[in-house]
């Protein structure tokens, strides 16, 4: 027999003895679990070869990530609290996790400290088991606010972010986009803020993975401000957005990757300019770098943009293995030139 959760619990007994209100019980807070994260260094970005430029994209360094837990793993999306250090990130199986990024003398990333993660629960505060109902794939912060997108159950919704204590989101969003246009496993693979000073005055941006128009072109949308409303993106090459950050100047850089039997699986980065942004715009932008088999990737899920205490701007990107012994869970660090 299921129990009742505890918050209804105290409810149905505060009416059974006749009592007029009751302030809500709540649950303990979900269970933190912290990992031991080994990593194996990637000094090379293309297998065999030293170069370190990839057109506009200089290599800096990486890892490869492995820890013992059933739940590690899986990893859609990450986002920095503090430039190159302290993150948060979300998993499609349900979970969120959280560490910091170690450095060297140099500022090369070396590993992961205080890594743990915590599984997303419902209003009652139960963990949820059900993965179609948590299916995380995209995150955006601003503050101490994380909002989420989750495909299958589609939905994008505001959580307060406090990593002791991850509670259900106490907002939902109205994301533009008709939900019968949204694929079942191929919605919102992207959420962003744009630069406050820009043309979209900070609004929140949602691309999807492959929810396509009549056209072929995937479905997006500006959440708020001047230029909201639904756009779409062009899609090319078979490949799909996986996440998204803005630069500075309110271009769009979008991660995006792609698997054939003949080609294998691939991975790009392209840079969407900030004009082609906006309510009935189709977007599109030259391709920044593409790789594939021959360097050091993997299921590219995550990425984020930050600015480094000397003024670079880094790309930092991630990788969901799917939890499975056959894939990796990589960290990889580029300084994107000409910022």
């Amino acid at each position: 027999m299921r129990l009742l959760p505890a918050r209804l619990l105290g409810l149905l007994l505060a009416a059974a003895v006749g009592v007029a209100s009751v302030a809500p019980v709540y649950a303990a807070p979900a269970p933190v679990e912290r990992m031991d994260v080994s990593t194996r260094q990637i000094i090379r970005f293309e297998i065999g070869r030293d170069r370190t430029q990839f057109g506009p994209l200089e290599f800096i360094g990486g890892f490869e990530l492995k820890a013992s837990s059933p739940h590690f793993g899986g990893f859609s999306a990450m986002r920095f609290l503090t430039p190159g250090e302290d993150f948060i990130g979300v998993a499609d199986t349900g979970f969120w996790f959280f560490g910091k990024v170690t450095r060297d003398a140099e500022q090369r990333p070396t590993g992961m400290a205080d890594f743990r993660m915590v599984q997303m629960v419902d209003e009652a505060g139960e963990p949820i088991d059900e993965k179609w109902r948590v299916d995380a794939e995209s995150l955006a912060v601003k503050g101490k606010i994380a909002t989420v997108g989750f495909e299958r159950d589609h939905r994008i919704a505001d959580f307060h972010i406090d990593p002791d204590d991850m509670r259900a989101p106490f907002r939902q969003l109205d994301f533009l986009v008709p939900k019968h246009e949204l694929r079942l496993n191929r919605s919102f693979e992207t959420l962003a803020y744009a630069p406050e000073g820009g043309a979209l005055e900070g609004a929140l941006v949602a691309v999807t993975e492959r929810s396509l128009d009549k056209q072929g072109n995937v479905f997006a949308a500006v959440l708020s401000g001047p230029q909201k409303g639904v756009f779409t993106v062009v899609r090319s090459d078979g490949f799909d957005v996986t996440d998204g950050a803005f630069l500075p100047n309110g271009d769009l850089l979008l991660l995006e990757r792609s698997f054939t039997l003949m080609k294998g699986l691939r991975m790009r980065l392209r840079r969407l300019p900030a004009d082609s942004i906006g309510k009935g715009k189709v977007a599109d932008g030259p391709v920044l770098m593409q790789a594939g088999m021959r360097y050091q990737i993997d299921n590219m899920e995550a990425l984020d943009v930050w600015r480094r205490g000397d003024g670079a701007l880094i790309v930092s990107l991630m990788s969901d293995d799917n939890q499975s012994i056959l894939q990796r869970s990589l960290y990889l660090e580029f300084r994107l030139q000409g910022e």
